[in-house]
């Protein structure tokens, strides 16, 4: 942001990094406005909490605006949350797909929402504590960049934001480290500056996502075969969604060497199993492109969010699905899983990216 002082939304997760964003912002003299999503709810005795999206968080983010003298305000979104990102990750597993649903949740209601707000309260903008970076290009043109910090790097999470969405977008937390914003923290003594952070997604924070999805799809998950590579019948699942592509341990069965699952077969309910699986290419939907990208389009391109890019080119493809790309890597990259998504990259600036509907084992 430059030196001029604006209304500035933050969102306010509860956890230190968004506490240090909101803190360097008012520091820098703008006026400041705490916002925190109400996304879920646990049940009571969960032994685990989120850092973000329950009512307990919402708590430590209004103690967190009060040290810094900001107001703070919390909406319900529950119902969107629950229709536009838990509905879909249970039903993507259910068939037999892996789903990112913090790609989701950043595309479909946390930015939606939060810029929504940012209008209703009169912010100029909104500010996360994303560790991403936005970086003017030479004709001045805001651009989504990598973080600093390779190892908390969550441009993967924002690659569908525009032009528009990213003029408006604050992220104080891009040039540092998480030790540096942790120590950060305790010495500005913010509450919660020793809070830990959750490994798992806000809404499975014990990360049993197999039980997750039974208990919201009753009598709707089904058991199939375990087949080896041959089509051989090997073993038998209790469901789809207990699998994910590239998956090694807990098959239950074993083939007297390494066994990975290959693929799932919704329309047989069945999991295939063999060795380690790679792919040569993988097909995108639901894409997302900066508006100066053209094809065919050289990249680095990651199919999860904490993978090395790979590189690799990407076609546009015409066709009775409508537009999707084609993404052909330059060496077969292994564990490509449809439901995740693949996003690219030149260099540390983001490109675009889409959700994987099939990974190809060759291309002619």
């Amino acid at each position: 942001m430059g030196a001029r002082a604006e209304r500035v939304l933050v969102a306010m997760s509860g956890g230190v990094d968004s506490a240090v964003a909101a803190a360097r912002l008012v520091e820098a003299g703008h006026e400041v406005v705490g916002v925190t999503l109400h996304l879920w709810d646990y049940p009571s005795g969960t032994p685990e909490r989120s850092r973000c999206c329950a009512p307990e968080d919402a708590h430590d983010a209004r103690l967190v605006a009060d040290h810094l003298g900001i107001p703070h305000y919390t909406f319900d979104r529950r119902a969107l949350f629950a229709r536009d990102v838990v509905a879909p990750f249970v039903e993507a597993y259910l068939a037999g797909a892996t789903p990112s649903p913090c790609v989701a949740c950043n595309r479909t209601v946390k930015m939606h929402e939060l810029f929504g707000l940012a209008d209703t309260l009169g912010a100029a903008r909104i500010a996360t504590g994303h560790y991403a970076r936005i970086v003017a290009d030479a004709a001045g043109r805001p651009r989504l960049h990598a973080g600093r910090d390779p190892r908390k790097d969550q441009s993967y999470f924002l690659h569908m934001l525009g032009l528009v969405d990213l003029g408006r977008l604050v992220l104080p937390l891009g040039d540092s480290t998480k030790e540096e914003v942790r120590a950060e923290a305790h010495a500005r003594g913010l509450p919660g500056a020793g809070k830990g952070e959750s490994q798992e997604l806000c809404f499975v924070p014990t990360g049993d996502y197999a039980s997750f999805v039974e208990a919201r799809a009753p009598g709707r998950v089904r058991p199939g075969p375990i087949l080896n590579e041959r089509g051989d019948v090997v073993g038998a699942h209790d469901g789809l969604h207990r699998f994910t592509v590239g998956q090694r341990r807990g098959l239950g069965v074993t083939l007297g060497k390494p066994a990975f699952v290959t693929a799932l077969e919704p329309e047989r309910d069945a999991v295939v199993i063999g060795d380690d699986p790679v792919s040569a290419a993988a097909e995108l939907a639901e894409g997302s492109w900066c508006d100066d990208v053209a094809f065919p389009l050289r990249a680095e391109v990651k199919v999860r969010s904490h993978q090395r890019p790979q590189p690799a080119t990407i076609e546009e493809i015409r066709g009775d699905a409508g537009v999707r790309w084609r993404v052909r890597f330059d060496a077969p990259v292994r564990a490509v899983a449809p439901g995740q998504v693949a996003v690219a990259y030149h260099d540390d600036r983001v490109l675009g990216g889409g959700t994987i509907v099939r990974a190809v084992g060759a291309i002619a």
